[in-house]
C-alpha cells in the first residue's frame, strides 16, 4: 500500500524522530530505562543556564554524545530515503533528529528542527568548527568565547527558519510519512496535521502507539524502520 502511495504521489514529506537513530545505536531521550533523560536532568546539563552556570558538566556530557555519536553511522533507512530523493520519490525531509545521518546518507533538503551534533560553534563571535573540537577536549574560541553544541538547548526557541521552511513542505504534501517519532513532542507533532488538513495521506510507522495514530490512513507498529523502507523499496 505504501509502495503505490510512493509511485501515486507528487510531493513526499518525511518526518524522522528518534526511531530513526535508535536503530543506528544510538540512545532516545524518552523510552523507558534507556532514555537519555532517565539518567541526567536535562535542565541542569543541556541547557543555557548549564552553559553559564556549570560549564565543566556541560562541556563533558556533549563531549561524551560527540564522540557517542562519532562511532555510530548511519543506517540501511537513512541511505534508502537519500536514494529514494534522487529518484524524485521524495522531496523533503524534516527531522527532529541531531546526529546528522540524513546529510552524511547523502539527503539534500532535509530540515534540522534541533539542529546538528556535527558542528560546533562560539556562544560570542558565532564561529563554527567540527565536533572533533568537542572530542579533543578544546571547548575554546580562537577569540576567548566558548564553543557549544550547534543543537537547541533547553530554554531556547527552535531556529525560526526550520520551523517556517517545515510547515511550507507540510501543507504541499501528498503523502506525509513519520518514522520513528513519538509524536509527542510540539511543534514537531503538528507538521503531520498541517499536512492532513491539506489533503494528505499520513503514515505512521512507529515502534509504539502515538497521539496521532487516529489521524493516520496506515499505522505500521512493531517494525524496524529500515526493515520496512527496505521492502517498500524492493
Amino acid at each position: 500500500m505504501l509502495g503505490q502511495w510512493l509511485k501515486e504521489s507528487n510531493y513526499t514529506v518525511v518526518l524522522t524522530g528518534a526511531g530513526m537513530s535508535t536503530e543506528s545505536g544510538l540512545p532516545d531521550f524518552r523510552s523507558s530505562g534507556k532514555g537519555l533523560w532517565t539518567k541526567k536532568d536535562p535542565s541542569q546539563i543541556a541547557s543555557t543556564e548549564a552553559l553559564n552556570q556549570n560549564v565543566e558538566e556541560f562541556f563533558q556530557f556533549y563531549r561524551q554524545r560527540v564522540l557517542g555519536l562519532n562511532e555510530a553511522k548511519y543506517h540501511r533507512g537513512h541511505e534508502i530515503l537519500a536514494k529514494w530523493e534522487k529518484e524524485g520519490r521524495i522531496q523533503s525531509l524534516i527531522t527532529q533528529n541531531i546526529d546528522g545521518f540524513h546529510t552524511d546518507a547523502g539527503s539534500q533538503n532535509v530540515i534540522e528542527l534541533h539542529g546538528t551534533m556535527k558542528k560546533v560553534h562560539c556562544q560570542s563571535c558565532g564561529r563554527e568548527y567540527g565536533n572533533e573540537k568537542y572530542a579533543n577536549e578544546q571547548f575554546i574560541c580562537e577569540c576567548g568565547g566558548k564553543l557549544r553544541p550547534s543543537v537547541v538547548l533547553f530554554g531556547e526557541m527552535l531556529p525560526e527558519e526550520a520551523l517556517v521552511q517545515a510547515t511550507k513542505e507540510s501543507e504541499k504534501a501528498d503523502l506525509f510519512i513519520v518514522l520513528g517519532s513519538s509524536l509527542s513532542v510540539t511543534p514537531a507533532n503538528q507538521f503531520p496535521l498541517i499536512a492532513k488538513q491539506n489533503g494528505a495521506k499520513l503514515v505512521i510507522i512507529n515502534l509504539e502507539p502515538t497521539e496521532l495514530d487516529i489521524y493516520a490512513d496506515l499505522v505500521i507498529h512493531d517494525r524496524k524502520i529500515g526493515e520496512v523502507l527496505n521492502e517498500i523499496d524492493q
